[in-house]
């Protein structure tokens, strides 16, 4: 009676198209990492049981937890598609503010990293609870959350990187011309800017993996904040290394559009079916 009752709640909350499913968690919580990082999931009724996890952008100091965000969770909950949105820890606007990182940790590389990896583990660890089938689950994140998506596929080891990957206008080098600088001082810290392995190690063109999973890319020739180009290398990167993908560049459209009917532009958030295309072959 109890598991019919979950069933039938699970069933009302998916009709009620834009409703989490569940309670935000901590994906901390009866682990020795006693940090609050909260995942929202948004469950779905689709029979192949996919299911993804949402980051944010936010330079790596802050997150757009609407636009890119919730928003993006409740449309693909509408296609189908279960849907957790993570809020990992950033270094928060007070760093941005200050230079304080330059004497005391804060929040900094790996954080967002163990947070993903760990989100993974508790979605996958749920998969009946929420629907959806372990071997299905992929991540999708938004400029400097499209670094962080992407990192899962170089720095996780192999048994737990998503299914597929998906960065849309993402932060990629931390080492070219194109830098993101203010994404690198978030993840690095103010006293690690200058360390040049670091830096080699979370360029993500530099070591894309031969066994990388499926990757669909998306950005704009016209973005104003992430150049243009960091997805330029990441494509060049994929195909050198033979890794199915799909680049779309779109020439307008900017940066910061996610899920919205209103930001952007009519050109690029056509990326959305165009991600679901790739997601049926």
């Amino acid at each position: 009676m109890h598991r019919f009752t979950v069933i039938i709640v699970l069933v009302c909350l998916v009709c009620c198209n834009g409703v989490a499913a569940l309670a935000q968690v901590n994906i901390w919580e009866g682990t020795e990492c006693h940090k609050q990082v909260e995942l929202t999931p948004y469950v779905a009724g689709n029979e192949r049981g996919r299911g993804v996890i949402i980051c944010p952008g936010g330079s790596y100091f802050w997150h757009d937890m609407e636009t890119e965000g919730h928003a993006v969770a409740r449309w693909l909950q509408s296609k189908g598609i279960a849907a957790f949105v993570l809020r990992y820890r950033t270094a928060y606007v007070p760093a941005f503010i200050t230079h304080y990182r330059l004497l005391f940790r804060g929040n900094r590389y790996p954080d967002p990293q163990d947070d993903l990896l760990q989100a993974l583990r508790h979605v996958r660890a749920n998969a009946g609870k929420y629907g959806v089938n372990p071997d299905s689950i992929g991540v999708m994140g938004f400029s400097a959350g499209g670094h962080l998506v992407m990192s899962s596929a170089e720095l996780f080891p192999k048994e737990e990187r998503p299914a597929f990957i998906v960065p849309v206008y993402p932060v990629v080098t931390m080492t070219a011309p194109c830098t993101h600088r203010r994404s690198r001082r978030g993840l690095l810290g103010d006293s690690r800017t200058g360390n040049a392995s670091l830096c080699d190690q979370l360029s993500l063109e530099r070591h894309v993996p031969k066994d990388c999973p499926p990757v669909f890319l998306v950005n704009c020739k016209d973005d104003p904040i992430v150049d243009y180009r960091n997805s330029v290398l990441l494509d060049s990167a994929l195909s050198a290394q033979g890794v199915a993908h799909q680049y779309i560049q779109y020439s307008t459209g900017g940066h910061g559009f996610g899920a919205s009917d209103t930001k952007g532009t009519p050109e690029c958030r056509q990326w959305r079916q165009a991600f679901l295309c790739w997601l049926s072959h």
